[in-house]
C-alpha cells in the first residue's frame, strides 16, 4: 500500500494513526524475528522494535511506497547498533554465552515446509551461537538473505552499502557459517524422543543410558552467566558430559518438574522448581545421538520466556 499526501479521502489524523498501527502490527512478526537473529537476546530484539515503531509513528509517512521494507530497514540499522554494544559487554560474561531461549510456532504462521525448516534452523541455537562470530554487518546481511529471503539490492539500501560489497559480505558470512555449523539433523521427532530418553536416564541415574544416546565427542554448553550452578567451559566427551549430568541430576532440585516446548525451532526441555523456571536443555542430534547439549539457566535470559 502506497501513501499519498494527495488522497481523495482526506489524510486526517485518526487515519493516519490507525494506518501507522495496523501496517507496524502486519509486520511486526518480521522485525522481531530480524531484530532477535541480531542480536541474540529477547529483550534487545523487544527494545529495537520498540524503538522502530517511535520512529515509524512519529516520521511523516506520506512517501513511503513499501512500508516493509522501510520498517526492516528501521530495524536492522537499530539492531546494528544495539549489537555492537551488547557484544562489548559479553566480553566480561561469565561462562560459555548462549542466546536467549525463544518460543516458536512456525507452523501456526507459516504454512510452506521448506521456509519452515530455513526459518527454524536461522533461530536455533546453534546458529544463533555461529552468527556471534560475525561482524554486525556480515549478520545483518546473512540474517537479512538467508532466513528472510531479501534480495542484496534492497540489502544495500538498507546498509547504505553498494551491491557488490553486500554481496561479498554475504558471500563471506555464508562461507563462515556453513564451514562452522553444526551438521546436526533436524527431524523434531527424532530429537523429542531423545529429549525424553535423555530425562529419563538422567533421572533415574542411568549413565549407560545416557552413554548409549551421547556421541563419543559430545559437548556440554552450560550458561548460567555466573548468577547459578553451571560449568563455566564447555565439556567434551561423552563420559565426562554423562558423569556430569548424573552428578547434577542427583543434587536435585526442589519441587522438581518437566514440560516440553518448542523453543528455537526445535523440542526443549523445560526444568522448574516449583512455578520457576530453572533450566532450559536443548539438543543436537547427529545420527541417532546427541551431539551437543545446550543448558540454560541465568535466571535473566529465563525470566521473559513466555511458557504457559
Amino acid at each position: 500500500m502506497c501513501l499519498d499526501s494527495g488522497d481523495p479521502v482526506g489524510w486526517d489524523g485518526s487515519v493516519a494513526v490507525e494506518f501507522a498501527t495496523d501496517t507496524f502490527e502486519e509486520h511486526r512478526s518480521v522485525l522481531t524475528g530480524v531484530a532477535y537473529r541480531m542480536t541474540g537476546r529477547v529483550a534487545d530484539a523487544e527494545d529495537v522494535v520498540q524503538e522502530t515503531w517511535l520512529r515509524w509513528s512519529a516520521d511523516g509517512r506520506e512517501e513511503v511506497r513499501d512500508p516493509r521494507a522501510y520498517l526492516v530497514r528501521i530495524t536492522t540499522r537499530l539492531a546494528i547498533n544495539r549489537l555492537r554494544y551488547v557484544q562489548s559487554r559479553r566480553e566480561t560474561y561469565v561462562g560459555p554465552w548462549l542466546p536467549e531461549p525463544i518460543v516458536t510456532e512456525f507452523g501456526r504462521t507459516t504454512p510452506d515446509t521448506a521456509e519452515k525448516a530455513v526459518l527454524a534452523e536461522s533461530v536455533s541455537l546453534a546458529v544463533l551461537v555461529v552468527l556471534e562470530s560475525l561482524s554486525p554487518l556480515e549478520r545483518a546481511v546473512f540474517v537479512l538473505h538467508e532466513a528472510f529471503g531479501f534480495p542484496y539490492g534492497e540489502i544495500a539500501e538498507t546498509l547504505d552499502r553498494s551491491d557488490a560489497a553486500v554481496r561479498q559480505l554475504g558471500a563471506r558470512a555464508r562461507k563462515h557459517v556453513e564451514e562452522r555449523k553444526p551438521r546436526f539433523d533436524v527431524d523434531p521427532a527424532e530429537r523429542r524422543d531423545l529429549t525424553e530418553r535423555f530425562l529419563a536416564a538422567a533421572t533415574e541415574g542411568d549413565l549407560q543410558g545416557l552413554l548409549s544416546i551421547l556421541a563419543p565427542d559430545v559437548r556440554l554448553v552450560g550458561d548460567s552467566g555466573g548468577k547459578s550452578k553451571a560449568p563455566l567451559r564447555v565439556i567434551e566427551g561423552s563420559d565426562k558430559v554423562g558423569r556430569f549430568v548424573l552428578g547434577a541430576a542427583a543434587k536435585g532440585i526442589e519441587d522438581a518438574g518437566f514440560r516440553f516446548a518448542e523453543l528455537n525451532g526445535g523440542p526443549a526441555l523445560l526444568v522448574f522448581s516449583g512455578s520457576t523456571l530453572d533450566s532450559v536443555f536443548q539438543l543436537d542430534v547427529v545420527d541417532g545421538r546427541i551431539q551437543c547439549l545446550y543448558i540454560v539457566r541465568n535466571p535473566d535470559k529465563l525470566a521473559l520466556l513466555a511458557v504457559e
